[in-house]
């Protein structure tokens, strides 16, 4: 079981590239605070990035940043130029249709490829919540896959042709987890706190591999801990002291979120949705996810419809193009 891949398909992570940079001289741009995580990969020319409260950081050609909160921040030639809002100069309209931002009067030295990443807003078990305000990958320590993913966004965007935005698109997404994996090799200790770092405890690790395989068998504490081969302590233990939560707490987080994208994209009753969460009665089923979700499963239905179904798609994708992909026991959502 692939847990990361099934959390970030669950969660509806999803990457567009955005603006192509293109600067040269004295320039700067700032961008507000945004929904989305924001991302970039320079590919050649080297920037700095400026976040309010932290101490500038210069990004060198083949460094790839990751801001997971979408923080306010800037880029910029040096520290201190002067700074163009990025509504005023097309920032905002580049980043949304993935044109050229020109920045600065000299010849163009600085190529930087930015993207976004959304996420549906339903799901409380996701990737990006969990990571710190920035995560910088520097050439030298991104290793091979990484280092050859960024110059094939280099030379896709040097050369565009056909469908150069739906490679984009993709690679994007490929640099995500790439991205992830350099980080929690590289920095082992900021990973531990965030979900990421479950995954570097094989204990732990295998652990949520048996629960998201099986969300809806009748685990307990026993029965996971034998299939683990581990006694129920020892379990326990090393659980609570990775995540902050024992296995039962963490299953029924997961399994809510997995009822509450069904309850939105589907038609279900609510006891097909209970049984398929691991719970034999509807009366059972929406006492859990009152709890979780301060709403009955019947409320909760009728205000998602109220309101987005969860991330839009990418432009210029059709349908069945831009659908994440769901795992199984998961409807997918009707095409619009």
């Amino acid at each position: 079981m692939d847990i990361l891949a099934d959390v970030l398909a669950v969660g509806g992570v999803r990457g567009t590239a955005g603006a192509r940079i293109e600067a040269g001289g004295t320039w700067g741009i700032s961008w507000d605070a945004r929904c989305n995580a924001a991302f970039y990969a320079v590919t050649s020319g080297t920037a700095w990035l400026c976040l309010p409260g932290r101490e500038a950081q210069q990004l060198m050609p083949g460094d790839v940043v990751l801001l997971p909160s979408g923080a306010e921040h800037a880029l910029s030639s040096a520290p201190g130029v002067p700074l163009a809002p990025c509504g005023g100069c097309g920032g905002n309209a580049a980043m949304e249709n993935g044109s050229v931002l020109r920045l600065g009067a000299g010849a163009v030295q600085t190529h930087i490829l930015g993207a976004s990443y959304e996420y549906d807003r339903t799901v409380s078990t996701q990737v990006m919540t969990s990571l710190p305000q920035v995560l910088h990958i520097r050439a030298d320590h991104g290793g091979n896959c990484l280092d050859d993913t960024v110059r094939l966004l280099s030379r896709e965007l040097a050369y565009p042709q056909i469908a150069t935005a739906f490679v984009l698109n993709r690679l994007v997404d490929i640099l995500l987890v790439q991205l992830i994996r350099v980080w929690l090799a590289k920095h082992p200790d900021e990973a531990r706190d965030s979900w990421i770092g479950m995954l570097a405890d094989p204990v732990v690790s295998d652990a949520l591999a048996k629960l998201h395989q099986e969300p809806a068998r009748g685990w307990t504490i026993n029965s996971l801990a034998a299939e683990l081969t581990l006694s129920r302590s020892t379990l326990t233990r090393r659980f609570r002291a990775v995540t902050g939560t024992a296995p039962a707490e963490y299953l029924t987080r997961w399994r809510m979120d997995l009822a509450a994208i069904r309850l939105r994209d589907s038609d279900d009753p609510l006891d097909a949705i209970a049984r398929s969460v691991g719970y034999t009665s509807v009366y059972a089923f929406s006492r859990a996810f009152r709890r979780a979700r301060s709403q009955a499963p019947g409320q909760f239905r009728s205000a998602a419809r109220a309101t987005e179904r969860g991330p839009a798609r990418p432009q210029g994708l059709p349908p069945n193009e831009a659908t994440t992909v769901i795992p199984a026991g998961l409807p997918r959502p009707p095409r619009e």
